[in-house]
């Protein structure tokens, strides 16, 4: 027999002034294979059109549905309701400018994040159209796309302990992007540059190493292991500042 699921959503629009922050209940009967995108949209078109919530691809690649599913930061897309009991709380994801309801602003964010880590190879190289693209090793090309993979749904940053205390903090994806042009040879930038970029607390030595951005990455990245080998990589950069001749 198909369960009956009772949905309990945050509410709020901020640039409306007569609306206030509430939880609106909703039920809903769940059919074979339902996700919460299907649900959340079923709820828009047959009981309430004005709910807001993001979404683009339907398929875990736009990163645009990210929401706290009973408290933890995912994607309504891949979340099938089978794997929730059947009373959900859905509420917008925290660290992010709320626009109403689940919907939140991560291109904000992430825009000022791309700027404060310079997210583009950085070269004296003039680019000349007609020559042969640049030959990297395979498994160094696999590495970097690896780490490509991130679709920027603002999850990790959600689930981040330091992120909720700090503002300033970058965060697993600041970090991972960081980590992604480290790899690539054809960024001239030195460890001294990327330590003046990420080797304080704004940065790697701020993350307290609770794992929460890698538990709920939806796509699985290595987000640890970035970490890890940018904080090997800025610890040997700022000890080399206190060797003779370096620095």
């Amino acid at each position: 027999m198909a369960r009956t699921l009772t949905f309990d959503i945050f509410r709020y629009t901020p640039q409306d002034k007569d609306s206030a922050p509430h939880m609106e209940t909703f039920v809903l009967p769940e059919t074979p294979s339902m996700t919460l995108f299907i649900a959340l949209t079923r709820i828009r078109e047959e009981q309430d059109p004005s709910l807001q919530f993001d979404f683009c691809c339907r398929a875990g690649i736009c990163g645009a549905c990210g929401m706290l599913i009973n408290g933890r930061p995912d994607l309504a897309c891949k979340t099938k309701t089978a794997d929730l009991p059947e009373r959900i709380t859905l509420m917008p994801l925290p660290i992010f400018k709320l626009v109403g309801d689940l919907s939140v602003d991560t291109g904000r964010w992430f825009r000022e994040m791309y700027s404060r880590v310079g997210s583009w190879v950085h070269t004296d190289k003039v680019f000349d159209p007609l020559a042969q693209e640049e030959r990297m090793d395979n498994a160094l090309a696999n590495d970097i796309y690896e780490l490509e993979r991130c679709i920027e749904c603002g999850c990790c940053i959600a689930g981040c302990g330091t992120a909720r205390m700090r503002q300033d903090f970058l965060g697993a994806a600041g970090l991972n992007r960081v980590a992604r042009f480290m790899l690539d040879p054809r960024d001239q930038r030195t460890e001294t540059e990327y330590f003046e970029v990420i080797g304080d607390d704004e940065g790697i030595f701020g993350c307290m190493g609770l794992l929460g951005c890698e538990d709920v990455c939806p796509k699985g990245l290595p987000l640890q292991n970035q970490l890890g080998f940018l904080r090997r990589k800025m610890g040997l950069a700022a000890i080399k500042r206190f060797l003779p001749g370096k620095g």
